[in-house]
């Protein structure tokens, strides 16, 4: 039996796999092999078991794109025809484990397990499978391989589930040359079907309001794939408070209260092979604020809260395109996400290693300072206080509502606390407003990436650092684009 130099592979250079056109007609068959496997580990250790294998009618992906070059996410997928050991598809992507590992209890050595799934255009011939993960210093290292048959005995096809409804929401036209999104109901009733198409219609009047996705409108497809919840909404860990819903979505993801997320991958990927798909969007049927967007994995989102438009965006600006979070005062569960001294590979981050070299040097405004100042002393003090007396409001809560206090009670709990955090907003919109010549400017704005100093973002503002407005900057907007382009041309 042949074997793969593995070896040899992983050190060649990933700018050379660009050089290598894959005849899509001559290695794959117009369907798609889901892989699911288990993840395990810790923060110095991971294991990889294959789960099961699904085969499914047509492949969604641009035929014409079969290699991934955006050098984004934590793993990589890779593929490569067992005959002549030649990359034949390839796809970078991040995980909940590649998070948990920066945690405490992984930290300590804790292990956990994690359920995931890798979907790739059906290889005509057997094929070696290989996964990737990358060091601190984000140097790419295999972690795993296998040689597998796509015609071995063993490999599922199943039909659809008749028990889930397809919305065609918006149809511009066949899968391979369009970005196919599949928008999952989750924690919506069979009563609540009509809810869920409104939501979607709601939700998409947002996402094609904002650039570049209101340009690029009749480049998407996306489908409402309702599958029925047992009970409306979505557990609350921390209330005491649990659903039976049709992915299993919960609050308090690693220990963190307002990061929403599955681990029911099974569940997820089941529901959403019914549509063609080229990545995931969860809506969950709650009015609580909360979300999360994982890049080439799926974005969450509550649909009722007053700011769920801006965060249903933000999170698919991680998940579609591996945008790195702007932000930095707010609590996470991370332990140095960001390596100090090293490049982030998020296109929208830096740590400014080489002020001439500024990884989106092309776009910046003319006549600004690299780095650029923006009264960022003056307002971290203030955000500290915002973030310290928002998290004690919804810890109070959470405890009321855990042993069901009335509801006046917590009302009036929240109009309090809600009145203080206004004030200090008041006081960050006040240091704000001196420095309002810089919006819409491309610079270097320390503060980035859950750290306060040595990362930087592109401008003063933009969704992926606040819910201020609803707008991606300049280098976000760039880098949308070409995830596009890479799916619909």
């Amino acid at each position: 039996m042949k074997k793969i130099n593995l070896l040899l592979l992983i050190m060649i250079p990933s700018f050379l796999f660009s050089q290598q056109a894959v005849d899509f007609d001559k290695y794959f068959e117009d369907k798609t092999l889901r892989i699911d496997y288990f993840h395990t580990g810790n923060d110095t250790m991971e294991i990889i078991t294959i789960d099961k294998i699904y085969q499914y009618d047509t492949w969604a992906g641009n035929p014409e794109h079969c290699i991934d070059n955006f050098n984004n996410g934590k793993y990589y997928v890779k593929i490569y025809d067992r005959d002549s050991n030649k990359l034949i598809f390839s796809k970078g992507f991040s995980t909940i484990f590649g998070e948990y590992q920066t945690t405490d209890p992984a930290i300590r050595g804790l292990k956990d397990t994690f359920h995931e799934s890798v979907l790739i255009p059906c290889p005509q011939k057997p094929f070696f499978f290989v996964l990737e993960s990358r060091d601190k210093k984000n140097v790419m290292h295999g972690i795993f391989n296998r040689e597998i048959d796509p015609h071995m005995t063993g490999i599922i096809e199943e039909q659809p589930d008749t028990d889930v409804n397809v919305y065609p929401a918006l149809i511009n036209g066949k899968p391979q040359e369009k970005v196919d999104l599949a928008w999952i109901a989750e924690g919506y009733t069979k009563e609540e079907y009509v809810i869920f198409k409104k939501d979607v219609d709601d939700l998409m009047k947002t996402f094609f309001s904002i650039d570049p996705f209101k340009e690029c409108k009749n480049k998407f497809n996306i489908y409402g794939v309702f599958k029925p919840s047992f009970q409306s909404g979505t557990d609350q860990p921390r209330q005491n408070n649990y659903k039976n819903t049709a992915v299993n979505s919960s609050f308090n993801a690693l220990n963190l209260r307002r990061y929403l997320l599955t681990e029911d991958n099974k569940s997820l990927k089941d529901i959403a092979m019914n549509v063609p798909c080229d990545a995931i969007v969860i809506l969950v049927n709650h009015n609580r604020y909360g979300g999360g967007g994982i890049y080439n994995f799926y974005a969450i989102s509550t649909t009722h809260n007053r700011l769920s438009n801006n965060v249903f965006v933000h999170e698919f600006g991680h998940s579609f395109a591996g945008l790195a979070d702007e932000y930095y005062t707010s609590s996470v569960a991370y332990n140095e996400f960001y390596p100090q001294g090293v490049e982030p590979v998020e296109p929208n981050i830096t740590a400014l290693l080489d002020t001439s070299n500024l990884k989106w040097k092309e776009l910046v405004s003319p006549d600004i300072d690299i780095p650029t100042e923006w009264g960022k002393d003056g307002l971290d003090s203030l955000h500290m206080e915002y973030n310290a007396m928002s998290t004690a409001m919804y810890n109070k809560i959470d405890s009321l509502t855990s042993i069901k206090a009335d509801k006046e009670k917590i009302n009036k709990i929240r109009n309090e606390w809600r009145e203080k955090l206004d004030n200090i907003q008041e006081k960050i919109k006040n240091i704000q407003s001196k420095y309002s010549y810089l919006e819409n400017k491309v610079g270097a704005f320390e503060g980035a990436g859950y750290s306060a100093k040595g990362l930087y973002r592109p401008e003063l503002d933009c969704i992926m650092f606040s819910n201020r407005n609803q707008r991606f900057c300049k280098v976000c907007q760039e880098a949308i684009k070409r995830i596009i382009s890479y799916y619909a041309e």
